[in-house]
């Protein structure tokens, strides 16, 4: 289990007490939204405006405020991609969670990966 569902439960009740929470977004993270919305100018920092809980795989994702109110395409993003400053309150607890969903999802990735490139003899396997 990647998420201890009662720190998770916590942190995101304290999320969307604290709303709306200023984040910035990294380079590749626009290059992303602006390709998926290419009429919709994408900034440099934004405000996280209501967070949601998508389960072990999906983790905490915030919706962006990127568009206004009337945006065609609403703009979801995994709290792991998103850059808070250390003024945030929240921020120690947001941190400790991003590393703790980075290192397990690249724990888990590893494990899988090695799962399907050795079989018992130590021969390539590319089934999954």
């Amino acid at each position: 289990m990647i998420d201890d569902l009662d720190k998770t439960d916590r942190l995101i009740d304290a999320l969307e007490a604290s709303l709306p929470i200023e984040t910035r977004l990294s380079a590749s993270l626009m290059q992303t939204l602006s390709k998926q919305s290419p009429d919709v100018a994408i900034p440099a920092k934004c405000n996280v405006v209501s967070v949601f809980y998508m389960g072990e795989e999906g983790g905490i994702v915030c919706a962006l405020d990127i568009g206004g109110l009337n945006t065609k395409t609403p703009h979801l993003v995994s709290i792991t991609h998103l850059i808070f400053e250390r003024k945030v309150p929240l921020f120690s607890q947001i941190d400790a969670y991003q590393r703790h969903r980075v290192k397990s999802s690249n724990s888990r990735h590893a494990a899988t990966t090695h799962g399907r490139l050795k079989n018992r003899s130590g021969s390539f396997d590319p089934s999954p």
